[in-house]
């Protein structure tokens, strides 16, 4: 990142008008909302720390290794003053007002395959990065060369107290962003900045006694309020998790294949959940829709095609079966025996992976015994 030299700031346009121009043009990029703050997040080291001594990052090596720099973006980008915390909105246009309800039916449908809202639509860090590198050209044209780097959940960066902080809204107890306007179905992204524009206020938590998400959590992974144990939650078990997951976890998981919107579905902040304003997160391959049978006989090839530009690619055809089979396994609560769905499990049961061939066999004996 370059530095500015002394005399600089003074040929730079005001830092406040510079600053509203910034949110406007979030806006017309498809941003809800921005928001600007200054680097100290000192107040949020001591429980980033704790969650790593406790091991609650799980197998998430990289979340350990930067070291306290994931808190100080003035290491990892040196010059660094500021930071411009962006909100965007992801239900596709077309939710229907009940989707809620809509969703927990599904949860409840042994037969359904159940993707998180998030990921049924275009990989959201292709999506805001694009965007937020769109916004830092904006602002190089008004104010001439500056320095920044832009980030979407792709490197050591604290967005969440980062975002809080700016006044995007508060950590609920389970951990996600709340916004009282937006709920919680949204994505942050940041650029970091040498600026020194004026910083937005903090805005204050607003969940009071309410506990809806740590009851729904369907692994008991939310240990208190703002307290998660990664290594139980669902979205880590699906997504992040390269082996075996647990089998005392795998009935738990029921019929969700990637990620878990359960402590959303609950939080009565959602019923203000706003919809996208760009088409990249329209539902594709009718994802909110699909059935476990028909995604676990996708091939490779298959798999590869219809997930492009998706975040469902990053798992690969592995772990997506891998997922599938548990959930497979899990219908028998309430279809043992479904004869599909068996039929579906004997045609991998000779899999070349051994991870597949694992869950495999215990979804079937889930299903025979």
């Amino acid at each position: 990142m370059p530095t500015q030299s002394p005399d600089v700031p003074n040929l730079l346009p005001d830092m406040h008008d510079l600053a509203r121009a910034i949110k406007q043009w979030g806006v017309e990029l498809g941003f809800a909302d921005l928001r600007i703050t200054d680097i100290d997040l000192a107040h949020a080291e001591p429980g980033l720390q704790a969650w790593l001594d406790a091991g609650h990052h799980g197998e998430m090596d990289y979340m350990a290794s930067h070291g306290m720099k994931r808190a100080r973006p003035g290491e990892l980008v040196p010059g660094t003053v500021r930071v411009i915390s962006a909100r965007m909105d992801y239900l596709p246009a077309a939710t229907p007002g009940d989707w809620r309800a809509r969703e927990a039916a599904r949860l409840d449908d042994p037969r359904a395959a159940v993707v998180s809202l998030y990921a049924r639509g275009r990989d959201y860090h292709k999506v805001l990065r694009a965007r937020l590198q769109q916004l830092a050209s904006r602002i190089e044209a008004q104010a001439g060369q500056f320095g920044y780097r832009v980030f979407t959940d792709s490197a050591p960066v604290m967005e969440l107290p980062l975002a809080e902080k700016a006044g995007l809204g508060w950590r609920g107890k389970h951990t996600l962003m709340l916004n009282r306007e937006a709920g919680s179905m949204f994505f942050l992204g940041e650029i970091l900045v040498d600026l020194p524009l004026p910083v937005d206020t903090p805005t204050g938590a607003h969940c009071g006694q309410c506990r809806a998400c740590i009851d729904a959590c369907p692994t008991a992974a939310i240990l208190g309020p703002g307290r998660l144990d990664a290594r139980r939650c669902i979205s880590y078990l699906t997504i992040e998790l390269k082996t075996s997951i647990p089998v005392e976890l795998r009935p738990l998981i029921g019929n969700r294949i990637y990620g878990c919107d359960d402590c959303q579905i609950v939080c009565p902040w959602n019923k203000f959940a706003q919809r996208a304003s760009l088409p990249d997160f329209d539902e594709r391959n009718a994802m909110g829709d699909a059935t476990l049978t028909d995604l676990f006989g996708w091939s490779e090839e298959q798999f590869g095609r219809r997930t492009e530009g998706s975040p469902i690619r990053r798992i690969g055809h592995e772990r997506w079966l891998r997922n599938l089979a548990v959930a497979l396994g899990n219908a028998a609560d309430r279809a043992k025996g479904d004869a599909a769905i068996v039929s579906a499990l004997r045609a991998r049961e000779r899999h070349p992976s051994a991870l597949v061939r694992e869950h495999v066999e215990w979804a079937l004996a889930r299903h025979l015994n």
